[in-house]
């Protein structure tokens, strides 16, 4: 299903972003119609800035890499995202995705879900194309709260309005639709006005570092990213401290290759278990003693090439040694610190080159 999209000019939500918040609607302030159409199931006020949100992230990403995007966004932030790429037969193992046919873009919704599958739990997915049947088929199986995507293909919206005993929300936006130029928001009854954030990564920076730029943009800052072959393995968002945004993504980006370690893949579940209860089981023993510590550092210490990105500027070396344990070799942050020559010196010691773009990127 895709081509001209027919939409209303106004969408009644059940309530707001808690129970007690009634009289919760979306709506065009110049009575224009709203660039996208439920297809199926209600979503509510979070399910909508999720999906708005990851909708931007995966343009962005079409736009700026050139292929096939997928996002999996929580509470406004992406808990992973990706471009269609290959899976190593590792990745499937870890995925749960079998040795099926992926396409492009089931393999970028793949990777963006198993960035951090238990964060994952319950997210809006956002596709930049139509999507077919393969990516259908992963999301009817994962725990997911709605999707939303330029277009489905007619056997694939029938998957997908199975799912959830056929309350599962999808919805289709306008691939064509610009928002106005000029960015308007209330708090406590004030207007707040701004330009519009358009900055798109240049195809002069790596890809992994586009895939971090564009992340950043619409992750709710402080926030620090780290990117491996085309997908976030870690995403530390909304943190008051750099240093803890980049503790958080790194450490998820330890679970996340942990994941992958051979005696990780050779557990053994009983018929029956579902996804859930694997994921939980699997984070569990990775961060529990059934590896020794040795042998995590060991297994980590093969990671290397990721590449992290910041919203804003690193003002202390701290960040750059605890990067570095987690395989990063790549950074790209806007620049400007006091301590700059510090953070230098730091990526030297460490092996790791660094772009400066004097471009921030807070998110609120």
């Amino acid at each position: 299903m895709s081509g001209t999209i027919a939409t209303s000019r106004e969408l009644a939500l059940r309530y707001g972003t808690n129970p007690h918040q009634g009289a919760a609607r979306v709506f065009m302030p110049d009575g224009s119609p709203l660039p996208l159409t439920v297809l199926n199931g209600a979503p509510g006020y979070i399910n909508l800035l999720d999906a708005l949100n990851a909708w931007q992230l995966v343009r962005d990403l079409r736009r700026s890499v050139g292929l096939p995007a997928a996002a999996s966004f929580k509470h406004v932030s992406p808990a992973g995202a990706a471009v269609g790429l290959p899976l190593s037969d590792a990745l499937r193992q870890a995925y749960f995705v079998g040795s099926g046919e992926l396409s492009p873009l089931a393999a970028a919704y793949a990777r963006a879900r198993g960035a951090d599958r238990v964060s994952s739990y319950g997210d809006w997915a956002a596709l930049s194309d139509t999507v077919d049947v393969a990516t259908a088929r992963l999301l009817r199986r994962e725990v997911s709260d709605g999707v939303i995507a330029p277009g489905y293909e007619p056997v694939a919206l029938e998957l997908l309005r199975g799912k959830r005993g056929g309350r599962y929300p999808v919805l289709q936006i306008d691939p064509a639709f610009e928002p106005p130029a000029v960015a308007t928001r209330q708090v406590f009854g004030v207007t707040f006005e701004q330009e519009r954030n358009t900055y798109l990564p240049g195809e002069d920076l790596p890809r992994d570092m586009r895939v971090a730029q564009s992340v950043l943009k619409y992750t709710q800052s402080n926030s620090v990213c780290l990117v491996f072959d085309g997908q976030v393995i870690g995403n530390g968002a909304g943190q008051q401290s750099r240093i803890q945004c980049t503790r958080l993504a790194a450490d998820k980006a330890d679970l996340w290759y942990l994941r992958q370690h051979p005696q990780v893949l050779s557990l053994a579940f009983p018929e029956g278990i579902d996804r859930v209860d694997r994921d939980n089981v699997i984070d569990e023993y990775v961060r529990g003693s059934a590896l020794s510590d040795e042998d995590k550092r060991a297994w980590l210490d093969t990671l290397t090439d990721v590449t992290l990105g910041s919203d804003a500027f690193i003002p202390f070396r701290d960040n750059i040694d605890r990067a570095a344990r987690s395989g990063v070799r790549y950074v790209i942050q806007p620049g400007g610190a006091q301590r700059q020559s510090e953070i230098d010196a730091a990526c030297e010691e460490h092996g790791i080159t660094m772009q400066l773009t004097g471009v921030r990127l807070f998110h609120h």
